[in-house]
């Protein structure tokens, strides 16, 4: 009823008038061979596009409607773009190539005039284009013809075309993400039944929110948003259809952070002992202001009796591993023990020897377990983790494994956490007391843009070092071409007659006939040759032996070797003052925020630093990607353009558990939605205590149907 979300209350004549609707929200769990015109290979097509269901049908959304009239070939200008629907009336086309573009064309014409349609790299294309079949298309007209962008077959070849008067019209008409099985207009009839049954979806809003925000039904808002009377409706649906994907998600981060921490206590390690205190007063540097407030973040996770789960998010070089040590101290000073896990064996190295210098003024022991590690000084670290004698462990995966067991292990520390999945960061989480949950302080050096933040990694606390500690140097970055190879070379080499080191990366550790770059291998051996005869060149890659691994690293550490070719395998935790030139082969091939992580290799020492990027045919994109880098040193400025550039889950590569997939809300267009939906979500929170409350409705099983079944349970991190 209208006045339900208006600005005044709806009478009792009203409310007794109004009809009632019971939502089955079943309905929308039918397979799509209920609607007509899906036959078996259809609905095969369509499981295959990811829509099994009616439901799934709802919720696959137009990507664009069509909102200006068809026009005729003939008032189409050279340069302008626009939609037209001819006939075809070549035969069907071959596709050709021409450099690197696939191309398919064919003769296309109306009433007013034909020209010849190019499709670009859709070869596919050919076989759907008979003489006589009537197509819709949307491209760029030119003296040569039409450059297509967009099309769509709206009758084979000797069907009559009944859209077409009311394409000619002008009408607001959907257009759906299709595939070459599945095309728009069938999807399209299928929606038109389906909107029908739209009013059976759950209301994940509450009533209060969509009364006090006066948004219409959800029915209303699938409906408007597949077959919309006007842009402005389409637009308000999109909205109220965001925003109510965004607050269940946010429901869903709520509950998992609440039932998390209820699930078991953890340890309270009460205030900073003299321990502590010596260890902060021995370090050679003062620590900045970002780290003195992660302290006091820990600090009062570590006492408050619910287990920390903490996202230490740290600009390259930003002093992580100090707060990672002070949150390690404290868990021995209050008699547990604590455990650090990287990813990689060349990290839990490096992190080593970083705490072995962090620590020498107390003399803490500590062991460190990879799967390098010999029998017998494994046995020796496992016994003494068993009796409680050993209180610090660093390792790799191999400590999650089941012959590790510990007396009291109070705190984690998850390095590189993205790299580890749901399962193997739980799997160190159990080992925890008996009852109890160990605290958790999740580390990464990749800044995190603050929408992704709070959607992937919405149900941890979140610190964030920014600031540099001082005598860190910046990094003067360049990309390169071809052309500049030789003068790099003769820029490299008197870096290295001064003393200094260098990294050469290349994005491969062999040749392949599949991916083309540079190989590690090959290169090391072409430099020792070629260009750096010279000079001592060593290698580093991830399919070496864990003992050459640690012997090439040492001696580039040591500066028995100049240049360390490398893939990035040394992309975190190598720590070598000396070495102040980065050469990065392939660079088109990376992300922003991996040449980010790699070019913070250098600049670590008191000598000034310099990062070249080679880039061969880099696309648009990826030129745009390097020129960022070029730009700007920001680890968090270069974390929201690579956010825009590649999108939420190619950052976040294999998906975690509990990480969504969005379709109507667009980040990080949408933030601020974003953060609307995190307030409402918190204030129903503080009203009502509970996301379960019955004055809220369905809504947590609009959000476990929305975004999986097991969504909202507790997952161990």
């Amino acid at each position: 009823m209208r006045g339900f979300a208006g600005a005044e209350e709806p009478t009792r004549a009203e409310l007794r008038a109004a009809p009632v609707h019971w939502p089955r929200p079943s309905v929308l769990e039918t397979g799509l061979e209920a609607l007509d015109g899906v036959g078996p290979k259809l609905a095969e097509a369509a499981r295959a596009a990811g829509i099994a269901t009616v439901g799934d049908l709802l919720y696959r959304f137009p990507h664009r409607h069509r909102d200006r009239q068809i026009r005729l070939l003939e008032a189409l200008e050279p340069g302008e773009t626009g939609t037209v629907l001819v006939e075809v009336m070549g035969n069907p086309p071959r596709p050709f190539r021409r450099g690197k573009l696939t191309m398919v064309g064919v003769k296309v014409g109306d009433e007013s005039d034909s020209v010849r349609a190019t499709w670009f790299n859709q070869p596919w294309v050919s076989g759907k284009l008979e003489r006589g079949s009537t197509v819709l298309i949307t491209g760029k007209r030119s003296p040569k013809g039409l450059a297509v962008q967009e099309w769509e077959l709206v009758a084979p070849a000797g069907e009559v075309d009944a859209e077409a008067s009311e394409e000619r019209s002008g009408s607001f008409v959907p257009v759906h993400p299709a595939t070459e099985d599945l095309a728009p207009k069938k999807i399209r009839e299928w929606a038109e039944q389906a909107v029908r049954l739209a009013p059976n979806a759950i209301e994940g809003l509450p009533s209060q929110v969509k009364a006090e925000r006066r948004l219409t039904s959800v029915g209303s808002a699938i409906r408007a948003a597949h077959f919309p009377e006007s842009p402005e409706q389409l637009e308000d649906a999109r909205r109220r259809l965001g925003f109510e994907e965004l607050f269940l998600h946010q429901a869903l981060l709520a509950t998992r952070k609440t039932s998390h921490r209820r699930a078991r206590p953890a340890p309270r390690f009460g205030k900073p002992g003299a321990a502590v205190e010596r260890w902060l007063a021995s370090l050679p540097f003062a620590p900045t202001a970002d780290q003195h407030a992660a302290f006091a973040d820990i600090d009062r996770d570590l006492d408050s009796g619910e287990p920390m789960q903490r996202l230490l998010m740290g600009e390259v070089g930003s002093g992580k591993t100090v707060v990672a040590v002070y949150a390690m101290l404290r868990a021995l000073e209050a008699g547990h023990q604590a455990a650090l896990m990287a990813p990689t064996e060349t990290l839990a190295e490096q992190h080593a020897i970083t705490l072995g210098r962090l620590l020498a003024a107390e003399a803490v022991p500590f062991a460190l377990l990879t799967g390098a590690t010999p029998a017998p000084v494994r046995r020796q670290a496992l016994n003494q983790l068993a009796s409680g004698e050993l209180g610090l462990i660093l390792g790799t995966h191999a400590l999650i494994e089941p012959t590790v067991r510990f007396a009291r292990l109070g705190l984690c520390v998850v390095d590189e956490q993205h790299r580890f999945g749901v399962e193997q960061r739980g799997a160190l989480d159990s080992k925890g007391v008996e009852g109890m949950t160990p605290h958790v302080l999740h580390m990464t050096a990749t800044p995190i843009p603050r929408t992704l933040s709070l959607t992937a990694y919405g149900d941890l606390d979140t610190t964030t070092l920014q600031e540099l500690p001082a005598g860190r140097k910046p990094v003067l970055t360049r990309v390169a071409g071809e052309d500049d190879r030789e003068g790099v070379y003769e820029f490299l080499r008197a870096r290295l007659r001064e003393g200094r080191q260098a990294f050469v990366v290349c994005p491969l550790v062999e040749v392949s006939e599949k991916l083309p770059g540079k190989a590690a291998g090959e290169e090391a051996e072409r430099l020792r040759r070629g260009p750096l005869r010279d000079f001592r060149v060593g290698l580093l890659h991830g399919q070496m032996h864990s003992t050459e691994k640690g012997e090439a690293m040492a001696a580039f550490a040591a500066g028995e070797t100049d240049v360390l070719v490398a893939t990035t395998v040394i992309e975190v935790g190598i720590d070598v003052p000396n070495a102040t030139v980065m050469l990065i082969e392939g660079a088109e091939r990376f992300g922003v925020s991996q040449l980010h992580q790699l070019r913070g290799r250098v600049g670590r020492g008191e000598h000034p630093s310099q990062c070249l990027l080679f880039a061969a045919e880099a696309g648009a994109m990826a030129r745009r990607r390097l020129a960022a880098v070029e730009e700007t040193s920001d680890g968090f400025r270069l974390a929201e353009v690579d956010l825009l550039l590649r999108g939420e889950g190619e950052i976040l590569g294999t998906r975690q558990s509990g990480t969504a997939r969005f379709t109507v809300a667009q980040l990080p267009d949408d933030e601020a939605m974003l953060i609307d939906a995190k307030d409402e979500v918190l204030r129903l929170l503080r009203e009502h205590g509970s996301l379960e409350a019955p004055e809220l409705g369905p809504l947590l099983e609009a959000a476990r149907r929305r975004f999986g079944a097991g969504a909202a349970d507790p997952i161990p991190l």
